[in-house]
């Protein structure tokens, strides 16, 4: 006699996210374990990434037991076009922020990266690049005194 086919559960974009959280924490925890933890008074060189881990793992599972108890949701394909292109305006940041400067670097990094989505607005996306641009410079460039040029002249 067939069994009934049970619904499926679990939402898969979000398991795949908690298995990705859970181990990097687990592999953290596993790397860190010869280093000194030391004391909340007193901490050594494997206090902070301890913590760190377990937060991760933490998060996993927040997001992970939830995930369980929902419909089942497919994981889509991945679709090379947006990874390629994210990937080239990384790099190209990473080049161009000794070079050009941090505030033509980081309209690279936006306008370009805004190529990943088909369905962007033009006017939103260099809104977002302009601000972007000033915070980063502000944070990084003036406020802690990171070693790049702000721009390339």
């Amino acid at each position: 006699m067939p069994r009934p086919s049970m619904p499926l559960r679990g939402d898969r974009p979000d398991l795949l996210t908690a298995l990705i959280f859970l181990g990097l924490g687990m592999l953290g925890l596993a790397m860190s374990r010869e280093l000194e933890a030391g004391t909340l008074a007193q901490m050594g060189p494997g206090f902070l990434p301890r913590v760190v881990c377990v937060l991760l793992i933490f998060v996993g599972l927040a997001v992970g037991l939830p995930a369980l108890r929902r419909p089942a949701i497919l994981l889509e394909s991945v679709k090379a076009r947006p990874l390629l292109i994210i990937l080239v305006a990384i790099i190209g940041f990473g080049l161009a922020v000794t070079h050009l400067g941090f505030v033509l670097a980081a309209l690279w990094l936006v306008v370009v990266g805004s190529l990943a989505d088909p369905g962007g607005k033009w006017w939103q996306t260099l809104a977002l690049a302009f601000g972007l641009a000033a915070f980063g410079a502000v944070v990084f460039v003036y406020g802690l005194g990171v070693q790049v040029p702000l721009w390339a002249f």
